[in-house]
């Protein structure tokens, strides 16, 4: 039971929620001793949503396993093809049921908001009711401390990560960018630099918004907020990150293997935006502007090019994305001077 404690003092003692479902699963496997145990969150659009291994271990391993954020949706297991997971998810209930001499035992994972993975656990008997109230417990220690890093970190309207979380998501997310699947090495043996994939950062503003807030008022102004950040959701996706920058204006960092994949992505967006219709309002629509992000790069230099390509849109004539790089390329555009390393968020 101390190590128990341990983990779980470790689970809360870092604003890292990759480190977090390590140590939940290391506290369970310690207190239970199971065959196995990962936590499996559901991803992907809907009707070909996905398992995303965030954590397993099996109970030799020493350290536990993970599928990268950055894993092509199509390499991982079909959500049906799991059942008895589908059924914890949507019923938000404990799952139990015998398999070969061996018992699986599911819990929901759930945020304030939804219910966004699941606990699975494979033991050699079946989990009585009071180890089921143990593992209960351990999960609202996790689901509480989740809901304090959510209230720090995200927007309290749409659910997006906040303006504050960009600096420090930025950089992790450049840092850690993978090998493309298809790297193959040099003749010396090294992956190259090069070779990785691109991160391109977008900001999202909204045309005419002072509009809506004088025309229908504040209210159907957030509910356009809250709809925005939706259609964002579904038009990225699952491992993409996604701010509110305060206001009308958002933030997208995504992943892509070269700029055409960028535009098409931000760009499904504004027809997305542009064809939908909100309650009330009726049309919108957004203008965008991106940047790759550089080596070297720090976040204010990225956000500066990706808002002078917002501006250019804006200018133009609206409901339209711009590539800074194009732009500057056509000659539509120069180049700024990078910014020093003083960040300004």
């Amino acid at each position: 039971m101390p190590e128990v404690v341990d983990h779980l003092a470790e689970m809360t003692g870092f604003r890292d929620r990759d480190v977090m479902d390590v140590t939940l699963v290391s506290a369970l496997r310690d207190l239970l001793e199971p065959l196995s145990v990962a936590i499996y969150r559901c991803v992907g659009d809907a009707g070909q949503e996905r398992w995303l291994t965030r954590a397993r271990l099996e109970s030799g391993d020493a350290v536990a396993t993970a599928d990268p954020l950055w894993a092509d949706p199509s390499s991982l297991p079909l959500a049906s093809a799991f059942p008895l997971r589908l059924n914890c998810l949507h019923s938000r209930v404990m799952q139990q049921q015998a398999q070969g001499g061996q018992w699986l035992t599911l819990f929901p994972i759930a945020t304030d908001r939804e219910v966004v993975g699941v606990v699975e656990l494979l033991t050699g008997e079946a989990l009585s009711p009071t180890l089921q109230r143990m593992v209960g417990s351990v999960l609202r220690i996790y689901h509480n401390f989740q809901g304090l890093l959510d209230y720090s970190e995200r927007d309290t309207l749409t659910g997006l990560l906040n303006r504050k979380t960009f600096e420090d998501s930025f950089l992790k997310a450049v840092s850690e960018a993978p090998l493309r699947p298809d790297a193959t090495p040099s003749e010396d043996g090294r992956r190259h630099e090069a070779l990785r994939p691109q991160h391109y950062l977008g900001v999202i503003d909204i045309d005419h918004f002072k509009r809506v807030n004088d025309n229908f008022g504040h209210l159907i102004g957030d509910e356009v907020l809250l709809l925005l950040s939706r259609l964002m959701r579904s038009s990225f996706r699952f491992h993409d990150l996604l701010y509110r920058f305060g206001g009308e204006e958002f933030v997208a960092l995504i992943r892509c293997d070269d700029a055409d994949d960028a535009a098409q992505a931000f760009e499904r967006l504004r027809v997305n935006t542009e064809r939908y219709v909100f309650p009330q309002v009726g049309h919108i629509t957004v203008s965008v502007g991106f940047t790759l992000i550089r080596g070297g790069d720090s976040p204010s230099s990225a956000f500066d090019r990706a808002d002078k390509a917002v501006y250019f849109s804006k200018q133009a004539g609206r409901n339209q994305v711009h590539s800074h790089a194009e732009l500057v390329a056509a000659g539509r555009m120069k180049e700024r001077a990078e910014l020093s390393a003083v960040e300004l968020f």
